[in-house]
């Protein structure tokens, strides 16, 4: 599929702002006239309904088919909305892609790399990954408090350090780091200088 769009990945621990960002960002975008898709994962679909069965009990499936159900959304992601709205030569804005699965399924015991060369043999690679970075602590007192959650079985401290640690570890041309301690507003601006490059 011949690709004229866009694709900008935006990856953290949970509570640091993610969904917030795109919304600014998508809104920013659209005002300069240009054609945006916001999309997540887990999806709505078959398989992201079932990851997210898992929020509440992740040892109901081993940890190969908890991968085997990540990578199973993002095909049917990548098929039905990302590539699609690529070749339209729409900016795809997404909440997670495979960089999370990467650092999440790489703290449950799976080697990060292989995770991210599987998904690239069929998932397009973002023009920029964006990972807003904020402490562990910040992120879980977000989801607690601002949010008014529970931590669900992905969210818990020790994992998310783990978590953490593997962003940290990620590199590539692609890749841009976001303080995400500040305000949101503030975060946008370094997000705007960061994308602007793009267009």
């Amino acid at each position: 599929m011949e690709r004229k769009g866009l694709l900008i990945a935006f990856e953290g621990i949970d509570g640091t702002g993610k969904t917030t960002q795109i919304e600014l960002l998508a809104e920013a975008l659209r005002q300069r006239g240009l054609s945006v898709v916001a999309t997540r994962e887990p999806t709505d679909g078959q398989y992201g309904r079932k990851i997210r069965e898992l929020y509440k009990n992740r040892k109901s499936v081993t940890p190969e088919e908890e991968l085997a159900l990540f990578l199973d959304d993002r095909r049917e992601h990548v098929a039905q909305v990302i590539g699609p709205a690529l070749a339209l030569g729409q900016v795809v804005l997404t909440d997670r892609y495979y960089y999370s699965t990467a650092a999440y399924q790489g703290a449950a015991g799976h080697d990060p790399q292989k995770i991210i060369a599987a998904n690239e043999l069929f998932a397009p690679v973002p023009d920029m990954v964006i990972i807003i970075e904020v402490p562990v602590s910040l992120g879980v007192h977000r989801v607690q408090k601002l949010r008014g959650e529970t931590l669900n079985d992905f969210e818990q401290e020790e994992t998310l350090a783990r978590v953490a640690r593997i962003f940290a570890g990620l590199n590539g041309r692609n890749i841009r780091r976001i303080d995400g301690t500040g305000n949101a507003g503030g975060v946008h601006a370094k997000i705007m200088e960061n994308v602007a490059g793009l267009f």
